[in-house]
């Protein structure tokens, strides 16, 4: 169950990275792993909304606000997924959301950017650098990054020597253009 938890935190990170165009969100693959008793585990959420305002010429005058819903955790495990929508983990009645909000956004080089994000969780808020690549195919860009969080930052689940505290978390947001 502690497996579970650490695994939704990179997953509200990712998918605030992947909705970097004001569009329609046509596909989201948003997903976390973290290490419990030496295992790689982990599991995905569903549920985000955003209001995206990107222009991949001008970033620095970019904006993107997401928020994901608790609730929809997967983990293929319904015992689990109720275990990490509980007070202990990420108390889903209480804090409903997952935020993330960029602070700014830069082109690095060609299809690679890097954004300033304030990733609030759990009414606890942390600033991350996530680093994405932005492709785009005729009607459609895809956003696609990732970034490493320690679940006990947030007040995730409690200190454990079987669980690990990083979490990593993928995503990839398909957007109509």
């Amino acid at each position: 169950m502690k497996r579970t938890f650490l695994l939704l935190l990179p997953l509200l990170v990712l998918v605030n990275i992947a909705l970097a165009q004001k569009s329609n969100i046509l596909k989201t693959d948003i997903k976390f792993q973290l290490k419990n008793l030496g295992v790689k585990t982990g599991g995905s959420f569903s549920a985000l909304q955003a209001n995206i305002n990107f222009d991949p010429n001008k970033p620095e005058t970019s904006s993107i606000e997401a928020t994901l819903d608790v609730k929809s955790i997967n983990t293929d495990n319904d015992l689990r997924d109720s275990h990490l929508r509980s007070d202990e983990y990420f108390d889903a009645d209480k804090y409903p959301t997952i935020t993330m909000k960029s602070i700014s956004l830069k082109h690095k080089s060609g299809s690679n950017y890097v954004g300033q994000f304030n990733l609030t969780i759990k009414n606890q808020t942390k600033q991350f650098e996530v680093p994405f690549t932005y492709t785009a195919d005729g009607n459609s860009a895809t956003f696609k990054g990732g970034l490493k969080l320690n679940r006990l930052d947030f007040n995730i689940g409690s200190k454990s020597l079987v669980m690990s505290n990083d979490v990593s978390v993928s995503i990839e947001v398909q957007v109509a253009k």
